[in-house]
């Protein structure tokens, strides 16, 4: 909703673009869904502001009960990518605000939430009995090894160690 502010020394400490990487840079493989795209726009803006100095605090109040119906429709079936739009009209608000209050509310973006709802399905359903496929199917993974590549950055071991973990 502003202009991005001027950066005089345009070198940044690599440790501020790490959330970057994790945020969406680290599955080259897998193309950004437009809820995403914004999430990592709004991050590069906020590291420009950062490195700039300038305030990146939020200017309006929470529109907490609009997110929380967001929250809710994302929660109830995860495996369900939801267009950006349709988290727009839901929420009544632009996909920026939308992205930035969400984080402001929840702690992260609604795209990191739906990831971790889906996370958890496909946990639940390994518990089940399902192979490592089946579940990351059922929980809306593109494939198998996304499912993986996810599942070690969010909990720091595969889907297979983690199921010979819980001796399923």
């Amino acid at each position: 909703g502003r202009a991005l502010p001027f950066v005089a020394n345009p070198v940044i400490d690599r440790k501020w673009m790490r959330p970057l990487f994790e945020q969406g840079l680290l599955d080259i493989d897998q193309p950004l869904d437009p809820c995403q795209q914004v999430d990592l726009t709004l991050s590069v803006a906020h590291l420009l502001q950062r490195h700039a100095g300038t305030s990146t605090r939020l200017r309006t109040p929470l529109a907490l009960d609009r997110l929380v119906r967001v929250r809710e429709l994302i929660a109830a079936d995860p495996s369900v990518p939801r267009p950006l739009g349709e988290l727009e009209r839901v929420a009544g608000l632009d996909r920026w605000t939308l992205a930035r209050q969400f984080r402001a509310a929840f702690g992260t973006s609604p795209s990191h939430f739906r990831t971790m709802r889906q996370l958890d399905r496909a946990r639940t359903l390994v518990r089940a009995g399902a192979t490592l496929a089946d579940a990351a199917a059922e929980a809306g993974f593109a494939d198998q090894s996304h499912f993986t590549r996810l599942f070690k950055r969010a909990y720091g071991l595969t889907p297979a160690s983690w199921r010979r973990a819980i001796g399923q």
